[in-house]
C-alpha cells in the first residue's frame, strides 16, 4: 500500500511535462526520431548543396562534377569528357602516390581531404611494392606532361587544377587554358597507347 504522501509525490510527477509518446521511433539513447524519411532528407540536403554551388559557382545542378574545378571546368563547356576524364585519373594517381608513399597531400584543397596529413611509411613487402609502382606513375605522368611543347607551364597547371583544385583556374585565360587542354590531351594519347599495347600483349599471349 501507497502511503498517501507517496501517492501525492506520483501524481505531481506524472503531471509533469508533456506526456510520454507511447509508439514514437527512438535512438538508443531515448530521443525520438525525426518524423520525415530518409529520402526526405536526402532531398532537403542536396536542395541545400544545389543552392550553395548556384550561390558560389553559378551552377544550379546535383551534378558531382560541380564539386570540384576541373568537373567545373566541364560543366562551363571549356574541356571534353576525354579531358576531364584523363584529368581525373591524373588526380588518382597523384593521391595514390601521396597515399603509398606516407608523402602529405600539397593542399588541403586536394580531393582526397581525409588523408591531408600522411602516414607512416610502411614496411611491409607488398606495400613497398605498390608504392613503387606509384612513383612509377608519378614519374611517367611527369614525363608524358613535361615532354608538351611548354613542358613546365603545362605541369604546373595541370597539376594545379587536378590536384590543388585551385577555383580561381576556373576562369583561367584562354593562353593558360591551352596549356590545361595540352596536357590532358597528352594524357588521353598516352592512356590509349597504354591500353592499346596492353590489348596486343593479352591477344598475343592466347
Amino acid at each position: 500500500m501507497m502511503s498517501k504522501a507517496q501517492k501525492l509525490r506520483a501524481k505531481r510527477k506524472a503531471q509533469l511535462g508533456r506526456p510520454r509518446k507511447a509508439d514514437a521511433e527512438r535512438f538508443a539513447c531515448g530521443k525520438i526520431k525525426p518524423q520525415w524519411s530518409k529520402r526526405e532528407s536526402e532531398k532537403e540536403a542536396m536542395a541545400v548543396a544545389i543552392a550553395a554551388r548556384k550561390r558560389m559557382h553559378g551552377l544550379a545542378t546535383s551534378s558531382a562534377f560541380a564539386g570540384y574545378t576541373l568537373g567545373r571546368l566541364f560543366l562551363d563547356g571549356r574541356i571534353t569528357e576525354a579531358q576531364r576524364q584523363a584529368g581525373d585519373d591524373y588526380a588518382a594517381a597523384m593521391t595514390r602516390y601521396y597515399q603509398l608513399t606516407g608523402i602529405p597531400l600539397p593542399s588541403v584543397r586536394a580531393q582526397d581531404i581525409g588523408r591531408v596529413q600522411g602516414h607512416p611509411g610502411e614496411t611491409s613487402e607488398e606495400r613497398h611494392r605498390r608504392a613503387g609502382k606509384a612513383s612509377e606513375t608519378m614519374m611517367r605522368l611527369e614525363g608524358v606532361l613535361l615532354r608538351c611543347a611548354e613542358g613546365r607551364q603545362v605541369k604546373t597547371t595541370v597539376f594545379n587544377v587536378c590536384v590543388m583544385d585551385y577555383e580561381g583556374l576556373r576562369m583561367m585565360p584562354e593562353a593558360q587554358l591551352l596549356w590545361l587542354k595540352r596536357g590532358l590531351n597528352a594524357l588521353v594519347f598516352d592512356k590509349g597507347l597504354r591500353d592499346h599495347g596492353e590489348m596486343e600483349y593479352s591477344v598475343n599471349q592466347r
